[in-house]
């Protein structure tokens, strides 16, 4: 079958700023050393795309699932698995499986070995955080979560207390975690939902004629990233565009993701080759706005009087730290992600009084504020009674949605006088935020590029010396309130005894 060239006009998508396998089985983890670097924002743009895609003659074309192994396939294991140190992990994992998220369709003739024309096989990794599916899960989950350097960011002076605070703290907090999971029916769902984003967005963009393979790579559990990275290579893609699930960029959400992505690829002479376009951030897209919007007027109609409900827009929080000495733009995006819904909510006739608020803090240093918790109080007293509570960092349901916004600041703001409670759900598979993802895809893929061996902001820091001081003294201080707690010891003698 002979390569054909196709050549058109790719579908645009409005913006409103600048920026721009399913299976619930597991594998052995691989760990990979991570990088505090992150890339800054790349614009996306739409432009025409003239490639040699293949021609799919869709008589002769099959589905295949792509990308399964079998753990207990030792012929078939990830390359290096055994050379690795993995996050902790306690469980048996024989005879289970991985399969990275899609189904691509493809024809079932090869190329001609007097062929030139190069095949081309477009991949889609989806970024997320992962969430523990069982109860069992929850402890190294969290050890996995604070032993990311992007968490919790000590000077290098101290990086050999990295591991035995994120056990310390794993321990300590996994109780109090576990009652959480436990009330949303004994794990996170984010795995699942995550997988059905996927295979929606693949659909979409088949829709839009683009056949790819889309992944999924989450940063704390499984799949994990390492492990949709080897996947890819294994696949032989020949594109990349990377989308992490964030709508709004952070050191600590996207930026510990691509971290783990620039250290893998710039340590491998395939990937480091491979041209990748990453979406570092898409709050601004129309669709995303749109699609928010959408959700908020629709939960309006659940009030007797629309009018009077106030709308509590509730962002996951990050330390002051990351913003004023890190330089995270997550503050900024989400002060401008509210500004947008909310024009467009003004453009629909709604014109409600509105606040943002952050949430889900931990530990003595100070957070973006105000916190959610302690505006839920004083919006009861100063006599609001109807509160529409919209998770806007979030485009699925987990702990966060479920727990702490439907559970424990619901209970909070009844507490507090508020009668009329709403909540917005997330984002999940609707149908305009899945097809504005497609179109972010295809607007990226043209950019695509080899990832840049320079080092970024966000490594550079410790290079100045105040910079440098400044995280030593906090360091030290972190390191030892945390090392010296009756608490924290007294929770790491009952796991170790």
């Amino acid at each position: 079958m002979s390569a054909t060239s196709c050549s058109g006009v790719l579908p645009r998508t409005k913006l409103f700023g600048s920026n721009i396998c399913k299976s619930n089985h597991r594998v052995p983890t691989l760990f990979v050393g991570r990088s505090c670097s992150y890339t800054r924002s790349l614009k996306s743009v739409s432009c025409h795309l003239s490639e040699g895609l293949r021609d799919h003659n869709k008589s002769s074309s099959k589905e295949i699932v792509v990308s399964c192994s079998s753990s207990s396939d030792k012929g078939s294991s990830l390359v290096g698995r055994s050379h690795h140190c993995g996050p902790i992990d306690k469980r048996n994992t024989v005879g289970q499986t991985f399969c990275s998220a899609g189904v691509s369709t493809y024809s079932g003739a090869q190329v001609d070995s007097d062929s030139h024309a190069i095949e081309e096989k477009i991949g889609v990794l989806l970024l997320n955080l992962g969430g523990p599916e069982t109860l069992d899960d929850v402890q190294p989950f969290l050890f996995n979560l604070f032993a990311d350097p992007d968490i919790i960011r000590l000077p290098r002076l101290f990086q050999f207390l990295r591991q035995p605070l994120a056990k310390l703290i794993s321990v300590f907090r996994a109780p109090k975690s576990k009652e959480g999971y436990a009330a949303i029916g004994g794990g996170s769902p984010l795995r699942k939902i995550t997988d059905e984003q996927a295979h929606a967005l693949k659909r979409a963009l088949e829709a839009k004629n683009m056949p790819v393979n889309v992944y999924v790579g989450m940063r704390y559990w499984y799949p994990f990233t390492e492990e949709a990275i080897q996947q890819i290579k294994k696949d032989k893609i020949t594109r990349l565009v990377v989308l992490p699930l964030y709508p709004q960029f952070s050191i600590s959400t996207t930026g510990s993701s691509i971290g783990v992505l620039q250290r893998i690829f710039r340590e491998d002479a395939y990937l480091s080759e491979l041209p990748v376009s990453i979406i570092n951030s898409w709050y601004q897209r129309e669709g995303y706005i749109k699609s928010m919007a959408d959700l908020i007027e629709k939960e309006f109609k659940s009030f007797l009087k629309p009018e009077e409900v106030m709308i509590l827009f509730s962002a996951h929080g990050v330390p002051v730290s990351y913003v004023e000495d890190a330089g995270d733009p997550y503050k900024d995006q989400m002060e401008e992600c509210i500004y947008l819904i909310m024009q467009e909510l003004k453009a629909r006739g709604i014109n409600n009084e509105h606040t943002l608020c952050y949430q889900s803090r931990v530990g003595p240093i100070q957070w973006l504020k105000p916190y959610t918790d302690e505006v839920l109080v004083e919006l009861g007293q100063k006599g609001v009674k109807s509160l529409l509570a919209v998770p806007v960092s979030f485009v699925s349901e987990h702990i966060e949605t479920l727990e702490e916004i439907d559970m424990e600041y619901k209970h909070l703001a009844l507490e507090s006088g508020i009668e009329n409670w709403g909540r917005v759900p997330a984002l999940g598979c609707t149908s305009t935020f899945i097809m504005d993802l497609a179109d972010a895809v295809i607007e990226a893929l043209p950019s695509a590029t080899a990832i840049s061996t320079s080092r970024s902001a966000s490594k550079a820091v410790d290079h100045d010396p105040m910079q440098y001081i400044i995280k030593m003294f906090f360091g030290s201080i972190l390191a030892v309130f945390l090392l010296l707690s009756p608490k924290m010891v007294q929770a790491f003698r009952n796991h170790l005894f």
